[in-house]
C-alpha cells in the first residue's frame, strides 16, 4: 500500500516545475514546512484526544512480530496516520493560498507548483512526517526497549531521545526531497527548529495524557 501511495503521489507531483530553475529560499521554504506542520500537528493533538480517533486505536503491525519480537510496538497506531497525513495536506494547502494572496513575495520564494499540488506535496510529507518513526520503533523493539520507554544506558538514552525528535522530521523531509528540491540549508533549519516544536507537542500531549513521556 505504501509503495502505492508513494507512485501515485509521485506522478501526481510530476507536474510541478523543474525545481532546479525555481527560485527557492531555504529559509522561506523552512519557515512554510514549519507553519504547516504547526497547524496539522495542532489537528493531531485535537484528534488524539476525541473519542473518535479511539476506533483506530490499533497498532499497525497488527500485533505482528519479527524473530519473536514485535514490529513497531502496541503504540504505533494507525489513529496517528488517519489525521497527520490529510491535515498535513490540507495545511499545504490552504497556508500556500494565504500566502499567494497576503504575501505573494513570500510565496515567490517557495516551490513554483499550483495549489492542488502543494495539497498532494503536504499529503506525501504528512505520510513521511509519520513514516519517519516506524525504523526507529523497529529498531528499538530489536533492543528490546519497551514501546514509550528508554534504554538504561546514559548513552544510549541520549541517542533514544534525539532519535526520537528527529526521525519523523527527517522522514518528512527525505520524503519532500524525493519529488521537489529541498535545499540543505531548509534541512538544517527544519530539524533543529522543528525538533524543538516536535518537544512542544509531546510536552502537550503528556499533560492531556496522550503520551506516557514528554520526550
Amino acid at each position: 500500500m505504501a509503495k502505492n501511495f508513494y507512485f501515485e503521489t509521485k506522478m501526481i507531483l510530476a507536474s510541478i516545475s523543474n525545481p532546479e530553475s525555481a527560485a527557492t529560499e531555504p529559509l522561506a521554504c523552512a519557515v512554510f514546512i514549519v507553519a504547516a506542520f504547526i497547524l496539522s500537528g495542532v489537528a493531531h493533538v485535537l484528534w488524539l484526544r476525541s473519542a473518535a480517533s479511539m476506533r483506530f486505536s490499533f497498532p499497525i503491525d497488527c500485533g505482528l512480530s519479527f524473530r519473536g519480537k514485535r514490529i513497531f510496538g502496541d503504540h504505533k497506531m494507525l489513529r496517528g496516520f488517519v489525521v497527520i497525513v490529510p491535515a498535513t495536506s490540507a495545511a499545504f494547502l490552504l497556508l500556500y493560498v494565504f500566502v499567494r494572496i497576503a504575501a505573494p513575495a513570500f510565496a515567490a520564494q517557495l516551490w513554483s507548483a499550483a495549489p492542488w499540488q502543494y495539497a498532494a506535496l503536504g499529503l506525501w510529507a504528512g505520510f513521511g512526517f509519520m513514516a519517519g518513526e516506524l525504523p526507529n520503533s523497529f529498531v528499538k523493539r530489536r533492543l528490546e526497549i519497551l514501546p514509550g520507554g528508554l534504554p538504561a544506558h546514559p548513552s544510549a538514552r541520549s541517542v533514544c531521545l534525539v532519535a526520537d525528535r528527529v526521525d519523523s522530521i527527517l522522514g518528512m523531509l527525505t520524503a519532500l526531497s524525493v519529488v521537489v528540491s529541498v535545499p540543505a540549508l531548509t534541512w538544517i533549519y527544519v530539524v533543529f527548529v522543528g525538533a524543538g516544536i516536535h518537544w512542544t507537542f509531546s510536552v502537550v500531549l503528556f499533560a492531556l495524557g496522550v503520551k506516557e513521556r514528554t520526550a
